[in-house]
C-alpha cells in the first residue's frame, strides 16, 4: 500500500493497495486502509469510511444512493467480509467472510463473528457480540471483549474526529476494461463485444461470455479442468466472486443470471433469471431452476436441485418457499447505464 490524497491533495492521507478498487466518488477520513483486492463501488459518493477505518483483503463494499454505506472511525471490515447499503459503528469489528446486506446497522464497538450474516434491517445495539446465519446478538461485551478490542487497535479506543474527504476518480477511465484473459490448452475465452469487464477480473480457458454481460473487479473465471464455462446474455457476476469448475464437468449460467459479491460457485447450472446473493456457496453439481432466489451466505450442496420459482436458503440451502413472480434485479446489481460513471482509483 501507499499514502494517497484527495484529488485537491488535501491533507486526508490514507493507504490504497495496486490491486484494490474504489468505483466512483468515495467519502474517507484520514488513515483509512483499503487493502489488497479489496473493492469499494460508491454510487455518487453513496460510501463513507471514517477517520482510521479499514477495508481488509477482498472485502466488497457498495453503496448507492438508496443503500449508502457509513462506516465509522477505526472499524474495521474483515477479509472477504461483504458490506451492502448498510451502517458500521465506530471501532466495530466486522469478521471475515461476514455478509451485511441493505438497511442493516452496527452499532459501535460491536464483534460481529466471522461468517455472520445480518439481515436486511437488522439493527444490532451498541457494544454487542454477534454470531450466526441469521446473525443472532448473543450477549453485551464484556470487559474483555472492550479489552479485545483496545489490543487490536493500539491500545487506546479514542476517535479522531476528523473531517472526511471527497476522493473520486471521474476524471481517470478504469483501465484494461476488458480484464485479463489467458489461454489454457489451447481454449482462449471468448467474450462478446458489448459485455464489460472490469480491469481486476480475469478469465481463463474454456470460457464464454455473452452479450451485456457484466463481470465485475476481482472476479474469477476459470475454465482450465476440461469442461466448459458458458454465461448467457445479460449475466453479472460482481465483485471477488469466484466461478471454477471440477475436472470434465460443466458451468453454465443462463441469461439474466446475477450472482452477487463475495460467493463461491462451482460446477452447475443456474437457470435464467436466478438471483444468488452475496457470499452464497453453489457447489459441484447443483441445480437451480429458472427465476430462484438464494438467499445471502446459503450452501448449497453438491448434486441438490432446485425447481423454477424456488426461494432457497440455509447451510445448508433448503427450499423454504416458492416465488410467484421471477426476482427483480436487486439495487446491489449493476445496470448498464451505471458503468459510465465508474471510474477506478489506484
Amino acid at each position: 500500500m501507499s499514502p494517497s490524497g484527495g484529488p485537491t491533495g488535501g491533507a486526508a492521507h490514507f493507504s490504497l493497495s495496486s490491486s484494490a478498487r474504489v468505483l466512483g466518488t468515495l467519502h474517507l477520513g484520514p488513515g483509512a486502509v483499503i487493502a489488497q483486492g479489496a473493492v469499494i463501488r460508491s454510487h455518487g459518493g453513496a460510501v463513507r469510511l471514517g477517520a482510521g477505518a479499514a477495508v481488509l483483503e477482498n472485502a466488497t463494499v457498495t453503496g448507492t444512493s438508496e443503500h449508502p454505506v457509513i462506516v465509522g472511525e477505526r472499524a474495521v471490515l474483515g477479509h472477504r467480509s461483504v458490506v451492502l447499503g448498510a451502517e458500521v459503528g465506530a471501532l466495530s469489528e466486522v469478521g471475515s467472510g461476514a455478509i451485511l446486506m441493505p438497511f442493516a446497522r452496527v452499532g459501535a464497538r460491536c464483534l460481529v463473528g466471522e461468517g455472520t450474516v445480518i439481515p436486511s434491517g437488522m439493527v444490532v445495539p451498541d457494544e454487542s457480540v454477534v454470531e450466526g446465519r441469521p446473525g443472532q446478538v448473543l450477549r453485551r461485551a464484556t470487559a474483555e471483549d472492550l479489552e479485545r478490542l483496545r489490543r487490536l487497535r493500539g491500545g487506546s479506543l479514542s476517535l479522531p474526529g476528523q473531517p472526511l474527504t471527497v476522493f473520486s476518480a471521474r476524471d481517470r477511465a478504469e483501465d484494461a476494461p476488458m480484464g485479463q484473459l489467458y489461454t489454457f490448452r489451447d481454449k482462449h475465452p471468448l467474450v462478446h463485444p458489448t459485455a464489460t469487464l472490469f480491469s481486476t477480473a480475469e478469465v481463463s480457458g474454456d470460457v464464454v461470455i455473452g452479450p451485456g454481460c457484466i463481470i465485475g473487479s476481482g472476479v474469477k473465471i476459470v475454465g482450465d479442468a476440461g469442461g466448459p464455462v458458458r454465461l448467457g446474455a445479460g449475466v453479472q457476476v460482481l465483485s471477488n466472486t469466484v466461478l471454477h469448475l471440477p475436472q470434465d464437468s460443466g458451468l453454465v449460467l443462463e441469461d439474466g443470471v446475477i450472482i452477487g459479491p463475495g460467493c463461491t460457485v462451482h460446477g452447475c447450472h443456474v437457470g435464467a433469471g436466478t438471483v444468488v446473493e452475496p457470499g452464497a456457496i453453489l457447489c459441484d453439481g447443483s441445480r437451480l431452476g429458472r427465476g430462484c432466489i438464494v438467499s445471502a451466505g446459503s450452501l448449497v450442496k453438491p448434486a441438490s436441485s432446485f425447481p423454477d420459482g424456488a426461494r432457497v436458503e440455509g447451510f445448508p440451502a433448503v427450499q423454504t418457499g416458492t416465488l410467484s413472480t421471477p426476482p427483480p434485479p436487486p439495487r446491489w446489481a449493476l445496470r448498464p447505464e451505471d458503468l459510465a460513471g465508474l471510474r477506478r482509483v489506484g
